[in-house]
């Protein structure tokens, strides 16, 4: 890791070796490396783009794995009001569930009064990045959530 940055209200890790190598006009992160490791540090950008609601539908876009789940997200998300007023959030850490070639789980920790909350997502290599899995249609990106009270089964990496 070289170093954090703040991107979208959240910090993330940016490194030379594991990416983001590109960052496009608006601020979408792109480009990780095919491992393991590239997959933790898209999950943490993934997590900081998704936070921007006013750019939800163009990151959804570029973020998903192409196919019908993500078209149903994207029409649920056209159907809600936008507003501007979410709160920064710091990822507190990580855990990698599962790690291939081609696919990574990770469960990331996000502080929660004085608690985490953990959000899980499924990343695909595809088209030459990691591309994150749409939930199932009525789901939100990032469940289940479930309550953490410690960072005991986590690797704790955070920017601040």
């Amino acid at each position: 890791m070289d170093r954090w940055e703040v991107s979208r209200r959240v910090v993330v890790p940016q490194s030379a070796r594991f990416g983001p190598a590109k960052t496009d006009s608006d601020g979408f992160r792109r480009c990780f490396a095919h491992s393991p490791t590239g997959a933790v540090y898209a999950a943490y950008n993934a997590l900081a783009a998704l936070a921007d609601v006013r750019q939800a539908i163009p990151t959804v876009r570029k973020l998903m794995l192409p196919g019908p789940d993500t078209d149903a997200l994207i029409a649920a998300l056209r159907r809600e009001s936008s507003s501007d007023d979410s709160e920064a959030t710091q990822i507190a850490g990580y855990r990698i569930l599962d790690a291939g070639r081609d696919r990574a789980t990770i469960t990331l920790a996000l502080p929660v009064e004085g608690q985490y909350m953990s959000a899980t997502l499924t990343l695909v290599w595809h088209g030459g990045d990691w591309r994150v899995q749409p939930p199932q249609p009525g789901a939100a990106v990032g469940a289940p959530f479930s309550q953490v009270r410690g960072l005991g089964d986590f690797v704790a990496w955070s920017g601040v």
